[in-house]
């Protein structure tokens, strides 16, 4: 199976080291960041540092000064990281050491964005705004993610590009210091309160024939009584999430919401495929990081995976844990699998964060078996050396 493994430019950029240490894991391809949301990095073998801290959600690359001229929502630029274009550098670097480069691109989550631009963020029922969520259905907002999409995935060098929230985001969010966690809202939860009620989705939701303001107090009343712990959270896979939302709004006003959140995300998906391939040519590889389940929200944005299909070359779906869960995420994309479209299952290697490369060779085998036909390996700049031992004595087993 054909391997990639990801990587920030911080942990090439500075370390000489790094590419042939990547090669020789037995990866034919580093899916290498281009733009990304904020975060704090361990760089555990740096020979100049051993955190970064990256402080904003930013381009790694030096934008387009004409493509963003006027725009009031542009990308953000970095510091963290030496040098003017560390993208290039750190691309430049791993194709020396005879890897495919491809870009890692994170389109609508930006927590800058909503600081700096408010009203561009997901607003809740409870009209909270969510800055690390821009709301897709925004005509501004989704004219900056695509635009982003098409500088960002191609980048000199680049052969694919894979898109990580291309979608909806939602409540679900690692922001500073979290405090979220108090309340277990489940699957059904989560979604209540990730439903924006910004002007835009307001005149959404009425066209898809639900009354805005009777949608808004009736997501009110079906999360009361998770607030005050009279209501455990309903079932956790994805077919009984929907059925809960449905119980708890009504059938009607969760299909109106539905329909208008469907609509919108796949528009953006499908422009956001399209204008990366008007700017890299046919042949340039856009895969979509993406769950299977259409309401769910995130970094692995819901979507309709026979959709999906229809406009990308295929999707990276997460795959860390049991296999049930793997099955779930993996079976709606490979019933619809062309001969042609990729299935990448996204295995975390780094056991701090809950992965388990000790046991990498029998997951992906298993991950096989449902239709995957490519691995990812998150991270390789953030594991151990003895987690990047086992994943690479895992790539040489398969």
């Amino acid at each position: 199976m054909r391997a990639s493994a990801f990587l920030y430019p911080w942990d090439v950029v500075g370390d000489p080291a790094a590419p042939d240490r990547v090669a020789r894991l037995g990866v034919q391809q580093v899916t290498l960041a281009a733009a990304y949301h904020s975060t704090r990095a361990l760089t555990p073998r740096h020979p100049r540092h051993r955190i970064v801290a990256a402080e904003h959600s930013a381009v790694l690359y030096p934008p387009d000064e004409a493509r963003w001229s006027g725009r009031a929502l542009r990308p953000y630029t970095q510091h963290w990281v030496p040098g003017e274009d560390p993208y290039g550098e750190a691309a430049a670097a791993l194709a020396g050491a005879g890897l495919e480069v491809h870009s890692w691109v994170v389109l609508a989550h930006n927590s800058r964005l909503g600081a700096d631009h408010p009203d561009t963020s997901v607003r809740n029922a409870y009209g909270d705004r969510y800055p690390w969520a821009p709301c897709v259905a925004r005509p501004e907002v989704r004219e900056y993610v695509v635009a982003l999409a098409a500088e960002a995935a191609v980048r000199p060098g680049a052969r694919g590009a894979e898109l990580e929230s291309c979608g909806w985001y939602g409540l679900a969010h690692l922001h500073a210091h979290d405090k979220i966690a108090g309340v277990a809202l489940g699957g059904a939860g989560q979604y209540l309160m990730s439903l924006c009620f910004c002007e835009v989705c307001q005149e959404g939701y009425a066209a898809a024939g639900a009354d805005p303001e009777r949608l808004r107090g009736a997501v009110q009343r079906a999360l009361e009584p998770l607030w005050s712990g009279r209501s455990e959270p309903g079932p956790g896979d994805r077919a009984g999430e929907w059925a809960e939302v449905e119980k708890l709004l009504g059938a009607d006003l969760a299909g109106a919401t539905r329909a208008w959140r469907d609509d919108v995300a796949r528009g953006l998906q499908e422009a956001a495929v399209a204008a990366v391939r008007a700017a890299a040519g046919p042949d340039f590889r856009v895969l979509l990081h993406a769950d299977p389940a259409a309401h769910r929200c995130g970094a692995n944005a819901g979507v309709d995976p026979a959709g999906l299909l229809a406009h990308a070359d295929g999707a990276v779906v997460p795959c860390t844990g049991p296999e049930a869960e793997r099955a779930a995420v993996l079976a709606p994309f490979a019933e619809r699998l062309g001969e042609r479209a990729t299935l990448a299952a996204n295995f975390i290697v780094v056991s701090g964060m809950g992965g388990s490369p000790a046991t990498l060779a029998a997951d992906a085998r298993h991950a096989r078996s449902l239709g995957a036909n490519e691995l990812r390996l998150y991270h390789a700049g953030l594991a151990s050396d003895g987690d990047l031992e086992a994943a690479r004595r895992a790539l040489a087993e398969l």
